[in-house]
């Protein structure tokens, strides 16, 4: 089985909005619909749980009904930091997952789904035991002083991806490492990858295309807004 979890108990202070930014509607729907919706519809995921702020799991709710999200089976209250949200998703996934399936975490901030990009991320969980999708780098990387902002070397492009939504792994491991880890090695470590490559858990890169977009900022909630259309065709 297959179970995507949804991430979105942030508050979004970078975002600069009254609420957190998953909650902001574009066309009449939050961004989290979106995605929740795409995942919905999504063959190859079985189940999906998502992890949010207490006071907002009632309008999730709402929004489940709305968009007859069918595969949503719980919606769960997220803790103090990503971590211990990430940890609490796991613990409501473990009444009914077992230890080979692979569990998606996808942060709706990142509101669009590479299908292609995470069927292949399904497999290489298999294969490795972790997967992420990443973006390659098109542009000259540096590295810079960031005390004084100045140019210190040129990084090979070729070895740096950023980062994007899904991270994924087998269950019952990345379910064990929660359990087990220490408050403060969980609060060190600001995504599962980064537990993952602590623990040694082998992790295979996944190119995604260009458009896999984040929301974290109002410029890009303004892009997101010009390509809603693109992300998600209507009829």
């Amino acid at each position: 089985m297959n179970i995507a979890m949804l991430m979105m108990a942030g508050s979004g202070t970078r975002f600069g909005a009254d609420i957190p930014k998953q909650f902001v509607e574009i066309e009449g729907q939050p961004i989290f619909a979106y995605i929740l919706n795409a995942y919905n519809q999504y063959e190859d995921v079985d189940r999906i749980v998502i992890v949010t702020h207490k006071n907002w799991i009632d309008f999730v709710e709402e929004w489940k009904i709305k968009i007859r999200a069918d595969k949503l089976c719980a919606i769960v209250a997220g803790g103090s930091s990503r971590s211990e949200s990430v940890k609490n998703g796991l613990i409501a996934i473990k009444d009914f997952a077992a230890e080979d399936d692979v569990v998606l975490l996808h942060d709706a901030t990142h509101p669009y789904l590479d299908e292609p990009g995470t069927s292949q991320i399904i497999d290489a969980v298999k294969e490795f035991g972790g997967a992420t999708l990443g973006q390659r780098q098109y542009d000259t990387m540096y590295q810079m002083n960031e005390e004084t902002n100045m140019l210190e070397r040129v990084v090979k492009r070729e070895t740096i991806v950023s980062g994007a939504s899904p991270e994924a792994f087998r269950f019952g491991e990345l379910h064990r490492i929660y359990m087990e880890a220490s408050e403060e090695e969980l609060n060190s470590m600001t995504s599962a990858g980064a537990i993952a490559l602590h623990y040694g858990i082998p992790m295979k890169v996944i190119s995604t295309n260009l458009i896999n977009l984040k929301i974290t900022y109002k410029d890009d909630f303004e892009t997101l807004k010009e390509l809603i259309h693109k992300y998600f065709p209507r009829d």
